[in-house]
């Protein structure tokens, strides 16, 4: 019996083929939106998925601000952050973290309510941390990732 045919091929990094995804978030559900973000982003629409490798694409989200939450959650929903100090539980609302990502000492590229939001539907571990990084907000219509060639996907069409 040959056993060397009996291989399981597990995929790595390089064996990976990663490309850029631009999304419009424009009248979209801010949780169904970043789910399926987060499905991109962790690489669970590849047949070469695997859960210890970072093989997702890098993801684009174009018109962050014109999102929507139901009912009342622009006001009303709170999220807790603590600094370490004693007394040092902030909290904020998903209004104030959109304002947040107006303003112009904020990295190009990051908007504080999107990556709040994505944060909890990744893997809490070095490997979250480092998918994190492939999504990149903007608040307009515009982008500055034009020269990786970013296909256009329309998020109804998943799942």
């Amino acid at each position: 019996m040959d056993t060397l045919s009996y291989k399981t091929l597990t995929p790595n990094e390089q064996s990976c083929d990663r490309e850029w995804v631009v999304i419009d978030a424009t009248d979209q559900v801010l949780g169904r939106l970043c789910s399926v973000v987060a499905y991109i982003l962790r690489g669970k629409n590849k047949p070469t998925y695997s859960p210890f490798v970072e093989c997702g694409d890098h993801v684009i989200i174009i018109n962050a601000d014109k999102v929507r939450l139901t009912g009342n959650k622009w006001t009303d929903r709170e999220y807790l952050r603590y600094t370490g100090y004693p007394g040092g539980q902030r909290v904020s609302t998903p209004e104030l973290l959109l304002k947040k990502s107006f303003n112009k000492h904020v990295k190009a590229g990051y908007n504080p309510l999107y990556t709040k939001v994505l944060k909890g539907m990744l893997p809490k571990n070095r490997l979250g941390r480092s998918i994190i990084e492939n999504v990149h907000v903007y608040n307009g219509p515009e982008h500055p990732h034009a020269a990786q060639n970013p296909k256009v996907i329309d998020i109804n069409t998943i799942k």
